[in-house]
């Protein structure tokens, strides 16, 4: 049986890429935190051996008419940027993949009244919402297998919750499996105008696009750190005001994954949160509880999830 050991919703801001000379030129002479956030997640979380799969949830990807999830044996080429081509030029990638996981999550998909799709075409295209998050976490450890699974544009907060659930239930269903999981994407995502954001590219979040916005992450965030993912399912309808990335749909499918407004794990945070030229971004990163995902012992009530 499968099992899922580590979970995180973290940024992959194109600057974390650049060049270190590039990155303290935009910020001020200083590094910004999401990169040396990440690399201590790398120490902390990912150079372990307890753990065989990563699956990323990437707000990136947006498909259409059911949701995708990669089943290539490898995945290896040069990444450019279709979006910033000057900063994410030719970036080498080469990892495995994990079939077999693959095709057990859409096995799962009409359990759970959703439509999914493993695909294995090797020219497929990758998204940075992934290859960003893989040169730190993962280029290096060559045995790791990397899966990606993209949003849906045509889907809605029960769809996503939908495909976490059957995710949790594919990798289960997945003998010997070990999975992190990844929901990769910012918080608020409201960027500058062109002509004004270049004078808002520092990670300091008095750069955020509105005080509102501001206020709203640090209000997740700090529910996150006391476990409450059912305060944050809760007011998604407020969130939505300030149009987190991808509506949010890569922590929707990390919720379903994880037990959704049951989950009592807690986060803890790598870095500060950042400004992106208006957006806020932050790493977050839930271990499982010993209790389980939807364990109680030392966490407020949870109000019962609906399985629509």
């Amino acid at each position: 049986m499968g099992e899922i050991v580590g979970a995180g919703l973290l940024a992959h801001v194109p600057t974390i890429v650049l060049p270190e000379a590039d990155r303290l030129e935009l910020n001020e002479g200083k590094e910004i935190t999401l990169v040396t956030g990440l690399r201590e997640l790398r120490r902390d979380v990912f150079e372990r051996d307890d753990y065989d799969t990563v699956v990323v949830l990437d707000s990136h990807w947006a498909t259409t008419v059911e949701f995708v999830v990669t089943a290539q044996q490898r995945r290896a080429g040069l990444f450019t940027s279709e979006e910033l081509p000057r900063g994410m030029c030719r970036m080498p990638y080469d990892f495995p993949g994990d079939p077999e996981l693959a095709r057990s999550v859409e096995k799962f998909a009409d359990k759970h009244g959703t439509w999914i799709t493993a695909i294995d075409d090797e020219y497929l295209p990758i998204y940075y919402a992934t290859i960003n998050l893989w040169k730190f976490l993962g280029e290096g450890l060559p045995d790791k297998r990397w899966v990606t699974i993209g949003v849906c544009q045509t889907g809605d907060m029960e769809d996503h919750l939908r495909l976490g659930r059957a995710l949790a239930d594919g990798i289960a269903a997945t003998p010997g499996r070990r999975v992190l999981l990844i929901a990769s994407g910012a918080l608020s995502h409201t960027f500058w105008p062109l002509r004004e954001l270049r004078d808002h590219e520092a990670s300091d979040p008095v750069h955020i696009r509105t005080p509102e916005a501001r206020e709203a992450d640090h209000e997740r965030i700090a529910w996150f750190k006391e476990g409450r993912h059912d305060k944050v399912l809760d007011t998604m309808d407020a969130f939505w005001k300030f149009r987190p990335e991808a509506r949010f749909f890569h922590y929707l499918m990390l919720a379903g994954a994880l037990g959704e407004r049951a989950c009592a794990a807690p986060a803890r945070q790598y870095g500060e949160y950042e400004n992106s030229i208006g957006t806020g971004q932050a790493h977050l990163w839930f271990d499982r509880p010993a209790d389980g995902w939807t364990g109680t012992g030392t966490s407020a009530p949870r109000t019962p999830h609906s399985r629509h």
